[in-house]
């Protein structure tokens, strides 16, 4: 293998700038997936009430209906000065801000729909703001350029686990450190301390070159007025009609233009299908540490720390290994490990707190994780018309985190109709993924990829 040949696209610069719009869009999951979870826990909330409160997550399964709008519509004065793309993220993050110090103020036991009310309030603002994240993202490298939109594809999952990885590391350290040292709200100073890395972020996001939306905003006019000329009259009904039409139906009814009907509504299929068994394990895991007798340092350790570190350097070689099999195939492994590896879990619910089986079972799964979402993420970016990236791979995303979210939401039910039986549930999750994997085998010739 030539060594400087794979290493050439990870040091193009525009790498820089897609990881850190990777960790901008992954860091707010820790705040309502891991910090959320174990705070709730810690108030004694059920396996169930804490299952059901990933339903805030829904809204990733729902951002594509306002994707178009969030893809055309300019902010006031912040567009112009920094672009249309960061506007909206920079706007974003500063309601995340803001949701992170009402949390420092709030008591579960005592306000537990405000909690939850809040954690809808990121879960929203960061769906929006991975709209645009992705479309940034994207349009950072030109459409020929193969190795680099894999290399990109990579990357962007690197950011991705390290806002996710060092959010959770900086929450569960921080919040155990200070409850030894008995401070009862923990948690709230916690989400302080946390509110520190959106600024940093917000920082370096204004470095990050977006390209003229000038031309974009002139195509999209010119293609209204060409509706209107077809439709015969003018008046502020056809005006309106034409706007929505170009910009909310046109960028879908592309994707099924491109691609047959069946074998889009099969790929939408796929998608909403090839996560479910991992969201269901990701939903209970950190409640299964817990239970099984680790603590929030040796989970800020295994699970964050070191899986971090084990997630960028899988990520790195499986967006080397996606590239030389193809992003098709790619899919195909990535789902049987995902498999595979959930049954580790079944070992470790079987041998119980064993802190070396520990760090090889989050070792074995960050890597299925890592491989499996640098395929998928190369996958939907090849089928994204680039005219219409913003609504298309939100479209695509969104269907994604719509099976996951919709799913495992009742990951917490089913472990208590399981009687807490752990090991059946991780068996359970390993063989989720098989009807999708039935899907993509049967329109595998059929794809028109841009790979």
């Amino acid at each position: 293998m030539n060594i400087k040949k794979f290493l050439n696209p990870y040091l193009d610069r525009r790498m820089l700038r897609i990881l850190l719009l990777g960790i901008m869009s992954g860091f707010p999951w820790v705040l309502i997936g891991s910090a959320l979870s174990l705070w709730l826990k810690e108030n004694d909330l059920s396996r169930t009430t804490i299952g059901w409160a990933g339903l805030i997550f829904g809204v990733y399964a729902i951002n594509f209906l306002w994707a178009p709008l969030i893809d055309r519509l300019h902010l006031p004065f912040l567009s112009k000065k920094i672009g249309h793309r960061k506007s909206w993220i920079i706007f974003m993050q500063i309601i995340i801000f803001i949701s992170l110090i009402i949390w420092s103020f709030l008591d579960p036991d005592k306000n537990l729909w405000l909690v939850i009310a809040v954690g809808l309030g990121i879960a929203i603002s960061s769906a929006t703001q991975d709209i645009t994240i992705d479309a940034l993202r994207i349009e950072q490298i030109g459409e020929g350029e193969k190795e680099m939109l894999s290399a990109g594809a990579a990357i962007s999952v690197v950011g991705w686990w390290t806002g996710y990885k060092i959010g959770g590391l900086v929450s569960l350290i921080s919040a155990d450190i200070l409850q030894k040292q008995g401070l009862e709200n923990y948690w709230q100073i916690s989400f302080l301390i946390l509110s520190a890395i959106i600024v940093i972020c917000s920082i370096g996001l204004l470095f990050i070159p977006e390209r003229n939306s000038v031309d974009k905003v002139k195509l999209q006019n010119l293609a209204d007025k060409e509706l209107i000329n077809r439709i015969g009259t003018s008046n502020n009904f056809v005006k309106l009609f034409a706007w929505f039409y170009g910009t909310v139906l046109n960028p879908l009814l592309s994707f099924f233009k491109k691609n047959t009907l069946s074998v889009a509504f099969a790929i939408l299929g796929f998608v909403f299908l090839f996560k479910i068994g991992e969201a269901f394990l990701g939903r209970m895991s950190l409640v299964f540490y817990k239970e099984i007798g680790f603590s929030k340092t040796d989970i800020a350790l295994y699970s964050k720390g070191i899986g971090w570190l084990t997630t960028v350097m899988f990520t790195l070689l499986g967006g080397l290994f996606a590239v030389r099999m193809g992003l098709v195939k790619a899919m195909f492994v990535s789902g049987i490990l995902m498999a595979l590896t959930n049954l580790m879990f079944s070992v470790l619910a079987w041998v119980g707190n064993s802190e070396i089986l520990f760090a090889f079972t989050v070792l074995i799964d960050d890597l299925a994780a890592a491989f499996a979402t640098v395929a998928f993420v190369g996958f939907i970016s090849a089928l994204v018309d680039r005219t219409y990236t913003a609504t298309q791979y939100a479209l695509l995303a969104s269907i994604g985190t719509a099976g996951r979210t919709l799913f495992a939401s009742s990951s917490g039910m089913m472990v208590d109709w399981l009687n807490g039986n752990w090991i059946i549930f991780f068996i359970i999750t390993a063989l989720m993924v098989i009807p999708s994997l039935i899907c993509l085998f049967l329109i595998r010739k059929k794809l028109n990829l841009n790979e």
